[in-house]
């Protein structure tokens, strides 16, 4: 009889646990539209240091990238010219080692700024978090933040 309860009390935890975690909406991917596809590539690939990941398009206009376990951020190839975007509407990502990630644009000489966008600054929210803000090749706007939530 325990040989035979064991197995499907484990089956139907594992199937509660399943259920219990595709109740929730929760963010697939974010995408972004671009005018060079290679330029944008390399920044978030090599600045921003995130992972490819395989895109079923397989057509040199898209590029996906792991953001966290279970979303991306896509890469679209195909905007024909640069937009100003709005800093509150940004991307964050929160980097581990956040002083090297500030010496890495610097030696990159990519721009930064504070909240209040001043150059080469950093913000320090009320709870301790630093932050700062920069803009990939087609000036979407990312914070990059060292909170360990």
């Amino acid at each position: 009889m325990k040989k035979i309860l064991l197995p499907f009390l484990i089956m139907v935890t594992l199937q509660l646990v399943a259920q219990e975690k595709n109740t929730k909406v929760h963010i697939n991917h974010t995408a972004i539209y671009v005018m060079d596809m290679e330029k944008t590539g390399n920044f978030y690939s090599k600045i921003i240091g995130l992972d490819t990941l395989p895109e079923p398009f397989h057509d040199g206009k898209h590029i996906w990238y792991k953001t966290s376990d279970h979303s991306m951020l896509h890469v679209i190839q195909g905007a024909t010219e640069k937009r100003e975007y709005y800093k509150n509407q940004h991307t964050c990502y929160t980097e581990p080692d956040f002083k090297g990630f500030i010496e890495k644009l610097k030696a990159a000489q990519l721009p930064f700024e504070d909240v209040s966008g001043n150059k080469n600054a950093i913000t320090t929210r009320v709870d301790g978090v630093h932050q700062i803000w920069l803009q990939d090749p087609d000036g979407y706007w990312l914070e990059i933040n060292d909170d360990n939530f």
